[in-house]
């Protein structure tokens, strides 16, 4: 790592990790459940999961796993919200010695379909309100095992009931649902898996190091998503990694075990798997929020008690931000605010400095890095408008087309190694190869510039950047700016043909004061920015579209205005 990166480092945190301790990902979980026994690990609905707990019934269900005579390594879906059920099926599929493919629950039939053949997945353990996808595709998959889960099924005997039938029958959102059975497919209720599993012994977990523990599909916001092959190596790392930056302000708490982090990204994601993996590995709790949509009842959930770590999207901060309620809340125990997934702007931490009196530390990372890659050191106290520095045991590098280093200073591609870097994509031999570097980096697609000090700075992705006249304009540079103009909720700038210059720049903004007009926002942009990166056109919108995880989806914006141009 470079010596610069070194001299920027926090006190205490080391320059390296030793994924070597662990022989797998089952070996850190069952210390941990071992140490951890009489320690709260979740809370959902307000109903408590410990450590004790959550080793049982992932014991059980990993044994029950193996009673199916699935190969070493075989793939399981995982098909979940923000639920008990997610980590006690992470778990137990770990802990048994095959692979987790998480996939997101809102997938569409084609999404899911590509998900399921293209990992190779033959079991499922998906929730009932997703069934109905499943059974559009399930004829044209590998799945030959379904578990099936209801809402209320691990939150307590008569409350998770109520749950249930609430969720089917007062809120209607189970669509009815048929899988077609036959001699080689199995539909097993979750309570079932559970009853029967514990009956079982779980066999010795055969995975090491080197073992695939995860295949975490990229968003495929350009495409056909891609299966990031992760290595238990891969998630233990990266899990340290986390730790060793992350502890320096969680010890504030005085005690780990009181240390509550809230889960309102999605477990399935990368950035709040690898929170679940913190947690366990430091015997903190997770509060689980299965619809953070649901801004009024995420709200009421962190009115209920301290709370310690808040990883977001920029979009998720920005909608906790203009809700009414939301500084009300006590912010006296928040000591990380976390961004990433998408980048941060600076209108949006200025904003939430102001309303809890924490700093968003960014980072950056990626499906393929295990998450977090790079990050501020969170004993800043302001927003540095950079990603930050990369993690202990990792190294960055800024190169050109032909792979050769770039000095500080320089815009180039974003290259990565260390012990987090995915293995290859899945099944994609050319893709992998087109992934590294002769001496051996992992290609990030993003454009950025490192100074002197380590840190470096995205100037945006590849794909995204706009040519005015000749000239390049980054986005994330134009709506970082545009998002300071008062009134500005959050925007998105993407290029439109223009028989003039190439592309012209248009902005999507959403407006938090509808008087704000369109003359406003772009004086605020002569004000703000040089000629060429000035935007030519403004569109006002409710709302952008995104991901499922909070990305803006700069595609879509782009089809829809070429398509009323």
């Amino acid at each position: 790592m470079q010596s610069s990166v070194l001299n920027s480092y926090p006190p205490g945190v080391p320059h390296e990790v030793h994924p070597e301790q662990y022989r797998s990902l089952g070996h850190m979980f069952e210390e941990a459940f071992q140490r951890y026994a009489e320690r709260p690990f979740s809370v959902c609905m307000e109903q408590w999961m410990s450590y004790a707990q959550l080793d049982r019934q992932s014991k059980a269900m990993g044994a029950w796993l193996q009673s199916l005579g699935l190969e070493p390594g075989a793939k399981v879906a995982i098909m979940l919200p923000n639920v008990p059920q997610f980590a006690v099926t992470m778990c137990g599929v770990l802990r048994a010695g095959f692979t987790c493919v998480n996939v997101n629950p809102l997938y569409t039939a084609r999404e899911l379909e590509h998900q399921l053949t293209d990992s190779g997945a033959t079991t499922i353990v998906i929730l009932e309100n997703f069934a109905v996808t499943l059974q559009q595709v399930i004829e044209r998959t590998p799945i030959k095992h379904v578990v099936i889960t209801s809402m209320g099924d691990l939150l307590g005997g008569l409350y998770g009931t109520w749950i249930t039938l609430a969720v089917r029958h007062l809120a209607r959102m189970v669509p009815p649902y048929k899988l077609p059975l036959n001699d080689d497919r199995t539909v097993t209720p979750f309570s079932q898996v559970m009853s029967q599993g514990a009956q079982r012994t779980l066999s010795k977990d055969p995975s090491t190091l080197d073992s695939v523990a995860f295949l975490q599909y990229t968003g495929g916001t350009t495409g056909l998503s891609k299966g990031a092959v992760l290595t238990h190596r891969n998630i233990v790392a990266a899990t340290l990694q986390a730790e060793a930056w992350f502890t320096p302000a969680l010890g504030r708490a005085g005690d780990l075990a009181k240390v509550n982090s809230i889960a309102a990204l999605p477990l399935y994601h990368i950035f709040a798997l690898t929170l679940c993996l913190l947690a366990i590995r430091q015997g903190s709790h997770l509060t689980l929020i299965p619809n953070p949509r649901d801004l009024n009842k995420f709200i009421a959930v962190l009115k209920k008690r301290p709370f310690h770590m808040l990883p977001a999207v920029n979009t998720l901060f920005n909608a906790l931000l203009v809700h009414p309620e939301f500084k009300k809340l006590d912010f006296s125990t928040l000591f990380v605010s976390q961004a990433g997934g998408m980048a941060a702007s600076e209108g949006t931490a200025k904003r939430w400095f102001e309303a809890t009196g924490c700093p968003m530390i960014e980072g950056w990372g990626m499906s393929e890095t295990c998450a977090i890659g790079t990050n501020n050191p969170v004993s800043n106290t302001a927003f540095t408008g950079t990603i930050g520095l990369p993690l202990p045991g990792i190294e960055i590098a800024i190169k050109d087309d032909e792979g050769h280093s770039l000095p500080n200073g320089q815009a180039g591609e974003l290259c990565i190694k260390g012990p987090n870097v995915m293995r290859g994509y899945h099944n994609q031999p050319a893709e992998t190869a087109a992934a590294f570097t002769a001496d051996g980096f992992m290609r990030t697609g993003d454009i950025a510039v490192m100074q002197d000090d380590g840190y470096s700075r995205i100037v945006d992705r590849k794909k995204d950047m706009i040519l005015v006249s000749g000239f390049n304009v980054f986005p994330n540079e134009l709506e970082n700016v545009i998002s300071l103009c008062p009134g500005v909720v959050e925007c998105a700038a993407i290029g439109v043909p223009d028989e003039k210059q190439g592309e012209a720049i248009k902005v999507f903004v959403v407006r938090k004061d509808a008087t704000v007009t369109e003359e406003a926002v772009l004086r605020y942009c002569n004000e703000n920015l040089t000629g060429y990166k000035r935007p030519r056109h403004i569109e006002f919108k409710d709302a952008l579209p995104k991901t499922n995880v909070g990305k803006i989806l700069r595609r879509e914006l782009r089809t829809s205005a070429t398509t009323s141009a």
